[in-house]
């Protein structure tokens, strides 16, 4: 254990915490009930949830080593956690120890964070520094990616690391588009804002005069598995064209995904939407529900409906449904496609901070990896442009195969 007194002066024995670690997957196992109720009690985003993080270590993470730090109090109540674990990459012929916010790749995992008691995001964050910079030894690249830039870890940390002249670099990595809802609008009034609502409303139209035209919301535990098959196919066609889907991809993605649904619908957070035509599914939208805000995760469609705005349409009765349940907020996530900005007036911005331990072996990796960067750089300005755009859906393609 390592005691908050043995790091920093605090100002008073109230916030007096001891920080922990849990470093096997087993013990990660036995958090639930504990990770939820804080989570509840914080501002921490969706997926610092451990119906996410949990079967992220499980399908996708496996040969990461957890490393998640734990604060309690003085009554041993859990204050804070900060979901953490180790890869090990090989260069030069030796290993370079890299830790990283557990759930960071292959499934969009936005707003990373510490997860802290609301009202003591700061202590905990700053607790959490100190150990970080304490333990310096037992790791070379410290790696947190996808933050939000306005999150008070990420000034806490930053205020921290330049404290003791550490090697910090920080990046934007994602605009976030999003949409207050008001408290009391209704769905009409939402439309008269809405870029779109014309052509939203003359789709929407059309489509409810075709013979067996509904949309479905599953939100049961047990009823997952018809929408969810929907959902993959859809999403796979929506981007076969393109060389596959950049968001899901391979199997491993896949049962993660099921797993993750299922966790999260035992928790009343999952909403999936399917626009269906005379039997058929049509559109699909995965969403999350966390607190007072709708997550559009990710969708699909027939590509044979495109031309009928079945995307647009399905995205419209999301915000509907959103609205008429009185939630606050609809968020998009990362990317700034143009179907976002046609309902979205605001936008959120990530970012990523690397720190590099003193003396470890983490400039090597940061070199190999501009290196490589480098290297693709060059090969995209020799390369003529659809030369380059083939070997991009050719290597996700792979990717998918690979899983």
């Amino acid at each position: 254990m390592i005691h908050e007194a043995e790091l920093s002066p605090t100002p008073s024995p109230a916030q007096w915490l001891e920080v922990g670690t849990v470093r096997e997957l087993s013990q990660l196992a036995g958090l639930r009930n504990e990770w939820s109720e804080l989570l509840d009690a914080s501002n921490a985003g969706p997926f610092n949830a451990w119906e996410w993080l949990y079967p992220w270590c499980r399908r996708i993470g496996a040969e990461r080593k957890p490393f998640v730090l734990q604060a309690k109090d003085r009554t041993g109540a859990l204050v804070g956690l900060m979901p953490l674990g180790f890869e090990f990459h090989w260069v030069l012929g030796r290993p370079v120890r890299r830790l990283a916010f557990l759930g960071e790749t292959h499934v969009g995992s936005d707003y990373l964070d510490v997860v802290a008691r609301r009202g003591r995001e700061e202590e905990v964050a700053r607790v959490f520094a100190e150990a970080l910079w304490e333990l310096r030894d037992q790791w070379d690249v410290l790696d947190l990616t996808d933050l939000r830039e306005d999150s008070v870890t990420v000034r806490v940390l930053r205020e921290t690391f330049e404290k003791y002249r550490a090697d910090l670099r920080m990046s934007t990595r994602y605009v976030c588009p999003y949409e207050p809802l008001a408290k009391g609008e209704s769905f009409d009034g939402f439309l008269k804002r809405a870029s779109r609502r014309d052509n939203y409303l003359r789709r929407k139209k059309w489509l409810e005069k075709q013979e067996g035209y509904r949309i479905e919301k599953t939100e049961a535990p047990g009823a997952l598995a018809g929408p969810l098959t929907d959902f993959f196919r859809l999403h796979s066609a929506r981007w076969e064209s393109d060389g596959g889907s950049q968001g899901i991809r391979g199997k491993g993605v896949e049962s993660f995904h099921r797993d993750a649904t299922q966790l999260l619908a035992e928790r009343g957070r999952l909403r999936l939407y399917t626009m269906k035509v005379g039997g058929q599914a049509v559109a699909s939208v995965y969403g999350i529900l966390h607190r007072d805000t709708f997550i559009y995760f990710q969708s699909g469609y027939d590509p044979a409906w495109r031309n009928r705005s079945v995307g647009l349409v399905l995205v419209g009765e999301t915000f509907k449904d959103a609205i008429e349940a009185g939630l606050r907020e609809y968020d998009f996530l990362r990317g700034t496609e143009s179907y976002k900005s046609d309902w979205t007036t605001q936008q959120r911005r990530t970012v990523s901070m690397r720190v590099l331990s003193p003396g470890g072996g983490g400039e090597w990796l940061v070199r190999r990896e501009e290196a490589m960067k480098q290297v693709r750089e060059v090969a995209k300005r020799v390369m003529p442009q659809d030369m380059v755009e083939r070997v991009r859906r050719l290597r996700r393609r792979l990717s998918a195969v690979r899983g």
